[in-house]
């Protein structure tokens, strides 16, 4: 048996450009927090490997404070570190990985074509490959397999389980049970997909352990447990500091502000939260602005989206003999005829719009 944490997709020193400068600041700082929560994990879970599967790295630039945050976490291990460069970080001359010397017990694979690492006191033999470019157009498990004998097979690697083609290395289902491996530890993918079985291979892919944008919402982290010949008892621990969360708020009938404050999570003050605001207003419709200002603190990052649409049953309105009620009608009549959702959007957004205009407010 081999106690493993494995983890992928940390994509460390991100841009964070949708925060603002100085929380982006904070939150690539963070990063560093991160890994040192992943060698924390390490050691508390007795892990005999840390296995990381790719893009540890967002791109090329990488701040040297980073770099020395990984150097030291992972020499202050027992546990080995098995690296398998991804798409967003490819082991290139020059690159992050080459300027810094790690610990003897961090081994990285270097080459796109399969390496095997032998691990005599486990038992076990530690297989991976590398991206070197920014895309992979071959399959990186085509027509690989392993002796079948009493040792550990698992492997790190980088890459898209997909049934067709990919630019980031596909791999066939077919190619994982072909292989042989006990486990093979995979990246690429942010969702978690837990425990996966192709012929006798266990694979997985941990998910990204920190969200970075509203297509990674939720809990994020690692995978911690036991693998050996045939048996995988892997489960999903959190790390995430911080989480990305969208909500719905219906504010039909409702005051918007204690709609939302009532919708937000305990942990909002700790997450970055877009709430769509949704329902039938009033022709003024909802305030951003003000919510923006009432309710910005409660968040570590709050985005507000109006989608809410102008009350319909204007009657009276609608009747009138004026300009008014000349424009109430005919953008009715659009968004009854509108055929798609996006058409639809545009016709409501033009009414609220129009009104806005006939009555002097401020677009």
């Amino acid at each position: 048996m081999l106690k493993i944490i494995h983890a992928a997709d940390l994509h460390l020193d991100s841009a964070f450009g949708a925060l603002g400068v100085e929380k982006a600041r904070e939150r690539r700082r963070e990063g560093r927090f991160l890994v040192e929560r992943l060698a924390e994990l390490t050691r508390r879970e007795g892990a005999d490997a840390l296995l990381l599967s790719g893009d540890l790295f967002d791109g090329r630039e990488v701040y040297p404070e980073t770099l020395e945050c990984l150097r030291e976490a992972f020499a202050a291990l027992d546990a080995k570190v098995f690296i398998a460069p991804g798409n967003h970080d490819p082991y290139r001359s020059g690159g992050a990985y080459e300027r810094i010397k790690w610990s003897h017990n961090v081994h990285i694979f270097k080459s796109s074509t399969i390496e095997a690492v032998e691990w005599a006191e486990k038992n076990a033999v530690i297989y991976g490959a590398a991206f070197t470019a920014g895309e992979r157009m071959d399959r990186p498990l085509a027509g690989f397999s392993v002796p079948q004998d009493d040792r550990l097979h698992v492997m790190v690697l980088h890459g898209d389980v997909t049934g067709g083609e990919s630019h980031y290395g596909a791999i066939h289902p077919g190619e994982i049970a072909a292989t042989g491996l006990d486990y093979l530890a995979l990246g690429h993918i942010h969702q978690q997909s837990a425990v996966q079985k192709a012929g006798q291979t266990h694979w997985a892919y941990p998910g990204c352990p920190e969200g970075r944008g509203f297509d990674e919402l939720g809990e994020k982290g690692v995978l911690a447990g036991e693998i050996g010949k045939g048996s995988a008892e892997l489960r999903f621990v959190p790390l995430a500091r911080r989480k990305y969360e969208i909500l719905t708020v219906d504010v039909m009938d409702r005051d918007a502000e204690e709609a939302v404050r009532q919708a937000l999570p305990v942990s909002a003050a700790m997450d970055i939260i877009r709430v769509r605001l949704v329902g039938e207003t009033e022709e003024k419709g909802v305030d951003l602005y003000r919510l923006q200002e009432r309710l910005g603190g409660l968040c570590y990052a709050l985005e507000l989206r109006d989608e809410t649409t102008v009350r319909l049953d204007l009657a009276a309105a609608a009747g009138e003999d004026s300009l008014r009620g000349l424009f109430l009608r005919r953008m009715r009549e659009k968004i009854a005829d509108a055929e798609t959702d996006e058409e639809k959007r545009i016709a409501e957004d033009a009414l609220r719009m129009g009104l806005a205009a006939l009555s002097g407010r401020e677009l």
